[in-house]
């Protein structure tokens, strides 16, 4: 039986897909992430009608229900990056066929970069922009039945990602934490700086 977790800063409690592959500290908060060689949450819309060996939905994942209402949940990213496509995520997740992931991801060129996955059936995939460094800050916000994405190289100034609904299904979402390694032999990611409020965007184009 899966065992629920409290990560200090957020008011929920979450569930691990795997308890080995996650371990939170107290102080300071930290959640660490150890992800499994050759794991992803992604299905291929280039597989046509049916899933095949490109589709995968065995990452690490660390979920929980939010409240109800408006929120903004962030974190600073840290991936100790090693092969393409490894990433460190924040998640808001449906069921497996719907979802959303925010991700610190390392680039086939060998580039950190913001990436977003929407999934609604199938997944997309768009790159947002490069980081310079191995850790980021990135923000789930939700407003009304809309969820936001945003990041940051400093944890003050926010860049947006995305603006996006997945039928109008966000008030059952739960979020949290990925880590995936889909092409390497895995990768660790920490997520630290933690913090949730139940305060409305004020401003969805600059991040405020």
């Amino acid at each position: 039986m899966t065992i629920a977790c409290t990560v200090p800063g957020l008011p929920f409690t979450l569930s691990p897909s795997s308890e080995a592959s996650w371990t939170i500290a107290v102080a300071p908060a930290t959640v660490t992430a150890s992800a499994a060689p050759h794991s992803d949450i992604f299905i291929d819309p280039g597989a046509g009608t049916q899933l095949n060996a490109e589709s995968m939905l065995n990452a690490a994942t660390l979920l929980g229900v939010p409240p109800d209402g408006d929120f903004q949940f962030s974190a600073r990213v840290t991936v100790e990056f090693a092969s393409a496509y490894d990433a460190g995520v924040l998640l808001v997740w449906v069921n497996d066929r719907q979802w959303g992931k925010l991700c610190f991801e390392f680039s086939p060129d060998g580039e950190p970069m913001i990436v977003s996955v929407v999934t609604r059936g199938f997944s997309d995939d768009a790159n947002a922009f490069v980081v310079d460094g191995r850790a980021v800050w990135l923000r789930v916000c939700r407003l009304d039945d809309a969820f936001a994405y945003h990041a940051s190289v400093d944890g003050k100034t926010w860049r947006m990602v995305r603006f996006f609904t997945i039928d109008g299904t966000s008030t059952s979402a739960a979020i949290g934490f990925e880590a995936q390694s889909p092409t390497g032999d895995g990768c660790l990611v920490t997520f630290d700086d933690i913090r949730f409020t139940r305060q409305r965007l004020g401003d969805l184009r600059d991040g405020s």
